[in-house]
């Protein structure tokens, strides 16, 4: 920790020098030769969305498009330019990012993004600016921090002349449940693993001092299923006890199974289940919930029905 905190104080004096040199240096510079970004966000965790002001000379009938270009290659999708309400020219684009879900297929890296005019056989290419960058809002939900579809995470930035790019990274492997379903004998956890291909996959159910371990079995195109019976899982003392779920597997690292490819900030309120009550066989009657920590991570907690009463 005492490491940390002089590299963040360095980042935050880097930043502010960055932002100093940007409004002061490069942006004046740049006005007239370049469109500014009033918006530029990711949302849903793939799709950047931008809004930008043209300079005075743009027409607001010109052929635009927004393109991504890193070490010679380059991808283009379509954006618009008009005339906005204030009179001035303006030009939006949603860019839809990602192979598996059908958008621009990035490799890892910093992608430049420009905007390209035409008009008739008039061609240019535009800089966007990124005065300042994205700042998370408040509420119940925050912005998505990777694709829920494949985990891959995409990041607006900007490089150091303040010209805008996203940085795109492949996910770390993280198991996700998709389902959960408790009967009066057992619990049933369908789950998905992004980021990668588990190779004999197991689940280990863990309480304190307890571990029951069961098989992953295959449950549909990109699922695997887990269950756990539940008179193994009932409490030996007089208080709850709180079983979490860790996937091992002979290729991927150990992870906890969780919810974390979503853009809530209180999983553990939004995603709630319903407590039910079990009576397994030789066991006294208990109270089965599962629920999400505050991160995210998965837990089935099982408690006596004197303690709930």
């Amino acid at each position: 920790m005492k490491r940390r905190r002089p590299l963040r104080a360095l980042r935050r004096r880097a930043a502010r020098v960055r932002s100093v040199l940007l409004r002061r240096y490069f942006l004046p510079r740049r006005q007239g030769r370049a469109a500014v970004l009033r918006y530029a966000a990711v949302l849903d965790g793939q799709t950047v969305n931008l809004h930008a002001r043209m300079p005075h000379w743009v027409r607001p009938d010109e052929n635009a498009r927004i393109e991504l270009r890193r070490r010679g290659r380059r991808h283009t999708t379509g954006a618009k330019v008009y005339t906005d309400h204030d009179g001035g020219v303006a030009m939006d684009a949603a860019i839809l990012l990602g192979q598996d879900v059908s958008g621009l297929p990035l490799t890892p890296g910093r992608w430049k993004i420009r905007l390209r005019l035409s008009h008739g056989l008039r061609r240019r290419a535009l800089p966007l600016l990124l005065v300042d960058l994205p700042v998370p809002y408040g509420g119940p939900t925050r912005p998505m921090e990777a694709s829920a579809a494949t985990g891959d995470r995409y990041r607006l930035g900007r490089g150091v002349t303040g010209s805008a790019q996203v940085t795109f990274s492949r996910p770390q492997p993280s198991a996700e449940i998709v389902r959960v379903h408790v009967t009066h004998s057992q619990v049933d956890v369908t789950f998905r693993v992004v980021g990668g291909e588990p190779e004999a996959p197991s689940v280990e159910f863990v309480a304190s001092g307890r571990r029951l371990e069961a098989s992953a079995a295959r449950h549909g195109e990109g699922l695997w299923q887990v269950s756990a019976p539940l008179h193994l899982m009932a409490p030996l003392r007089d208080r709850a006890e709180q079983w979490d779920l860790v996937l091992s597997s002979d290729n991927l690292r150990t992870m906890r199974l969780g919810r974390r490819l979503h853009d809530v900030r209180n999983p553990g309120r939004v995603f709630a289940y319903r407590q039910t009550a079990v009576t397994p066989v030789g066991r006294h009657p208990m109270l089965v919930l599962p629920r999400y920590t505050p991160a995210g991570n998965f837990r089935i907690q099982c408690s006596p029905m004197t303690e709930a009463v």
